[in-house]
């Protein structure tokens, strides 16, 4: 060969080994920093769309909302965005907090909605569904989890589990005997089934519980997750999945379910790249058969493949407001 192309071999066999090398020991550096694994749970550094005020709703097209900030607990600090149903659009305008907390106590029906990992309370596909909600007549209430978006603290499943008993609680509060449901997408339905099975232990359940993309547990997610390049990879479990339960993220939807009394509706699209769809059906199938929803409706609804709804766009179905009746 052209001492040329030898150059060019020899540059090129030395990025390989330099690859396979980064490549070998990301998993180690996991296994011995296991906060880097629920950093990559949470995501909550990842803020999109950037450059957004969340004080200010209104310029993200939301102008019958009011942003809130509530303190669950010393130190800890989150943010919140109450959207009024559409019927009380030209009422809210130009109203204070006191009016938004009021309006809770108004003839619709409350839906406190708990987002998934990375972004924030912002993110469009969830101003987009708060949108859709609130044209059929719910009040959407919202937040970020401490360490999203402008809340205060630093993430973790008890906390943010805390975090949405706090604010179910604030709603409860002040919305009379409206019914109040719960609404989680995709990581946010560990924290939504962490909530309701604490709700219905001390007997003060939600109307209903629904679930967007949810999986059984965070191990099986993770194991299943497209992206999850090392999933192959030998002693997986060890390098990677005993991080997270090391880090005390577990978010055991299969097991919430068996002790959660109130109806349930999951919607899972078949296209989800994120979430694969047989978690959803896998998690529809123990709760289907658990004695604690013996006397609820407990649905699945699928969403084929060809509508391409795929991890965060089921509000676009034109069924939703049929499938939420």
């Amino acid at each position: 060969p052209s001492p040329r192309r030898y150059g060019l071999w020899f540059r090129l066999r030395k990025l390989i080994i330099w690859l396979l090398g980064v490549y070998i020991a990301i998993p180690f550096l996991v296994k011995l920093c296991p906060a880097i694994q629920a950093k990559l749970v949470f995501l909550n550094f990842v803020r999109v769309p950037y450059f957004i005020d969340l004080k200010r709703p209104q310029d993200q097209g939301l102008n019958h909302t009011c942003n809130y900030y509530l303190q669950p607990e010393e130190d800890v600090t989150v943010g919140v965005w109450h959207t009024v149903p559409a019927a009380l659009w030209k009422s809210a305008r130009g109203k204070d907090q006191l009016w938004f907390e009021d309006a809770l106590g108004s003839s619709h029906p409350v839906i406190l909605y708990l987002h998934g990992n990375a972004g924030t309370r912002g993110g469009d596909h969830r101003v987009e569904l708060y949108k859709v909600l609130s044209s059929l007549g719910y009040h959407v209430v919202t937040f970020d989890y401490r360490g999203w978006g402008d809340s205060v603290g630093s993430p973790s499943e008890r906390g943010m589990t805390y975090d949405a008993l706090h604010v179910f609680d604030w709603i409860k509060a002040r919305s009379g005997d409206n019914p109040v449901y719960i609404w989680g997408h995709s990581l946010g339905t560990g924290v939504a089934t962490n909530l309701v099975r604490r709700l219905c232990e001390r007997e003060t359940p939600p109307d209903a519980l629904i679930l967007e993309s949810p999986f059984t547990n965070i191990r099986e997610e993770a194991r299943s997750h497209p992206f999850s390049i090392y999933r192959y990879f030998p002693g997986f479990d060890w390098f990677f999945l005993d991080p997270i339960t090391t880090s005390g993220i577990r978010f055991a939807n299969d097991e919430n379910v068996k002790y959660i009394s109130c109806s349930l509706l999951i919607l899972h699209a078949e296209d989800d790249p994120v979430v694969p769809f047989h978690l959803g059906k896998k998690l529809y199938n123990i709760a289907a058969t658990s004695r604690s929803f013996r006397d609820y409706k407990v649905q699945f609804v699928p969403f084929h493949t060809d509508l391409g709804y795929r991890h965060k766009y089921i509000y676009r179905s034109p069924e939703l407001p049929r499938i939420l009746r």
